[in-house]
């Protein structure tokens, strides 16, 4: 298994590439506002998509979701909770500000403990993390979280969006996230990759966060 992170967009926004260097088959996560480059990046690779995941609806991290699906007809999905904002007045505007498509509904909804099977030796479980928004997700695997604007290196995803909740947000980090072993690779929604006991060590956001010094 390999992640390839592609930076895109005024926002720099992180696509990962989940692939199967054996198989060629590929989970596209959050293909921010430049669906025609992650698409190359894609074909260039001989790589073979079977799915589109949002780890979140935020607009720059949905604005390529509609240029990807219809250029390779493979499904969109999110956490049901986030599926309001595909529609979201406030998510439409931003979208058209940044001269990006709209996304397209999804096509399925993930819920929190299910299993994505990429290959017969790799397998995504998803996280369900609110708190950035109400459907916000991460991506685990043995050895990488992908955590989208849940954690980042030395900082977390901020709340004082619509939907979004402070108190939820470290509740989902905490319970869901800081459980996972150390060695863990962090590829965020932003910025650089980390680890799990970096961000134990180093991120000043987890101070706040009951028994952790």
């Amino acid at each position: 298994m390999k992640v390839e992170t592609i930076t895109v967009g005024p926002i720099e926004e992180n696509c990962s590439v989940i692939f199967c260097e054996e198989h060629r088959s590929a989970i596209i996560v959050d293909p921010g506002d430049s669906g025609r480059r992650i698409a190359d990046y894609i074909e260039k690779n001989n790589l073979i998509p079977k799915l589109i995941i949002a780890t979140h609806c935020h607009s720059d991290h949905t604005g390529g979701i509609a240029t990807v699906k219809e250029h390779f007809n493979i499904p969109f999905l999110c956490h049901e909770d986030d599926v309001w904002m595909l529609t979201d007045r406030e998510q439409v505007t931003t979208a058209e500000y940044l001269g990006i498509k709209p996304p397209p509904m999804n096509d399925a909804t993930l819920i929190d403990g299910e299993s994505i099977d990429l290959c017969e030796d790799f397998v995504l479980k998803v996280l369900h993390t609110p708190g950035h928004t109400p459907g916000g997700i991460c991506l685990y695997s043995e050895g990488m979280l992908i955590s989208g604007d849940t954690l980042f290196e030395n900082s977390i995803g901020r709340s004082d969006l619509t939907g979004g909740n402070h108190h939820q947000l470290l509740k989902s980090i905490k319970e869901k996230l800081l459980h996972l072993p150390g060695e863990t690779i962090v590829y965020p929604g932003h910025g650089e990759n980390t680890t799990i006991d970096s961000e134990k060590r180093n991120n000043p956001f987890l101070r706040q966060l009951e028994g952790f010094a």
